[in-house]
């Protein structure tokens, strides 16, 4: 935790009693128990980058109905089909699920993808935040998330700014939430803007003149810090207090979370939910103003910022059925999402900034006796917009019943070299040690960007 308050016994003597541990809560944030100097340890970089292009991931927690959604199968059997009608869009020949009309007037800034076709099988959102298939070929210390490799590789873009900013919020059920920063280290955790990390950034009371005199104690211990550390574990850390202190006295991380500062009509535009309904209980919020948030921190300076949105795991019975949950859910994701394509577009940002949505797999094509759609990881869609792709399309083709990819066939792995291309990451040459030293391509090596978006 952010420790800035002096003790109540010490009264305005600023040197004393400092401790070494004392000194490490100095300028450093609670991120479940990180401190800043964790987190901005592994970021240092020499300089800071050229360009900002971003990623905006939205996770919709528990496996969306593609079937429902993006590839709806009119034609086919009642019991695939369901009562969900599709519509056409603004582009010629494609069509989507008719409660996403501003989708559809949108299309032609899409690219829908039809033919995921290596989905895991459980509920995990492990695969659409690290591109890995669970368990296959896992490095000591594990996969790092998406996030966590961009800012490791790329640092941050301002330093008042984290490269990586988690709007995730934390689900009950333990694998639905983000995996974290795998071999890279605590040091590559996100920014986590739900919980105690966004009130520690308000500095208690303390003033920026005297914040100062803290910077100014935090020099005059650097004798005893190296003294106490001789084995370097401290290295860099006096740029890393830079940093920290740049954080906590800018403003412009804590503005960008501050929806107050923006305007009215556009918060409304996007909708509001809240943020302490779980639906489901264990799912995330259906809040979409975390989409609004999500542009507010690109636009700061982060590199990927991350949203899980509502709960899709719709299998029908005593709760729902699914298709009064499409009827409740769709129109709202319809607004937010179109409000985020329009909103980046009018800030001059759609050209640097992708956006990727989906879950981690589709939903059986025939409809349960309960009026539910189960797992179904053998095919599995994602809509990504924005970043200079090359949208207005549709990628892959399923079958009849939409069960089975036919054409094009689509992995995760090559979705996620798409957004590390957009990044201006070339994930055929960059590694990363892993905790035994050996090198480890971002995705797999043979694995390519898709040739039909870039």
């Amino acid at each position: 935790m952010l420790r800035l308050l002096q003790p109540a016994n010490s009264g305005e003597r600023l040197c004393d009693g400092v401790s070494r541990r004392d000194f490490l809560r100095i300028g450093a944030l609670g991120l479940g128990g990180l401190s800043l100097h964790q987190l901005l340890a592994a970021e240092a970089r020499a300089g800071i980058a050229q360009s900002h292009k971003a990623v905006i991931m939205i996770y919709l927690v528990g496996g969306p109905p593609h079937q429902d959604m993006w590839d709806l199968k009119p034609n086919a059997p009642g019991e695939i089909a369901g009562p969900m009608r599709p519509t056409q869009t603004n582009v010629p020949g494609i069509e989507i699920c008719d409660l996403f009309p501003q989708l559809a007037q949108r299309t032609d800034r899409l690219a829908l993808i039809r033919s995921i076709v290596d989905s895991q099988a459980d509920h995990n959102a492990y695969q659409c935040f690290t591109g890995r298939i669970p368990g296959r070929g896992v490095p000591g210390g594990g996969w790092p998330q998406f996030g966590s490799t961009v800012a490791k590789v790329q640092g941050p873009v301002d330093r008042a700014v984290p490269p990586f900013a988690s709007l995730c919020y934390t689900c009950t059920h333990p694998p639905y939430n983000e995996p974290g920063p795998g071999f890279l280290g605590v040091g590559q955790s996100p920014f986590q803007s739900h919980g105690p990390t966004r009130h520690d950034m308000i500095l208690n009371g303390v003033t920026p003149g005297r914040l100062g005199d803290r910077k100014t104690l935090l020099h005059s211990v650097d004798r005893i810090r190296r003294e106490i550390d001789r084995e370097a574990k401290f290295s860099g850390l006096d740029e890393i207090t830079e940093r920290a202190l740049g954080i906590l006295t800018s403003s412009r991380l804590a503005d960008a979370l501050d929806l107050s500062k923006e305007d009215p009509k556009l918060v409304a535009r996007y909708g509001t939910g809240n943020e302490t309904i779980f639906i489901d209980d264990n799912g995330a919020p259906r809040v979409p103003q975390s989409f609004l948030l999500a542009r507010r921190l690109v636009e700061a300076g982060c590199r990927v910022v991350t949203v899980n949105y509502s709960k899709w795991d719709w299998h029908g019975g005593a709760y729902k059925s699914i298709f009064e949950r499409e009827r409740e859910d769709f129109p709202i994701f319809d607004n937010a999402l179109a409000a985020l394509l329009d909103d980046l577009r009018d800030r001059g940002l759609e050209q640097d900034v992708t956006v990727i949505v989906w879950g981690e797999f589709g939903r059986t094509p025939v409809i349960s006796n309960i009026v539910g759609r189960d797992h179904w990881p053998r095919v599995n869609s994602a809509v990504l917009a924005g970043g200079g792709l090359r949208t207005g399309q549709v990628i892959g083709a399923t079958d009849r019943l939409g069960g089975e990819a036919v054409e094009r066939p689509v992995t995760f792995g090559e979705v996620f070299a798409t957004l590390y291309h957009n990044l201006g990451i070339d994930t055929s040459s960059v590694t990363l040690n892993d905790l035994n030293g050996r090198p480890q391509y971002l995705v797999d090596d043979v694995v390519r960007p898709l040739r039909e978006l870039v």
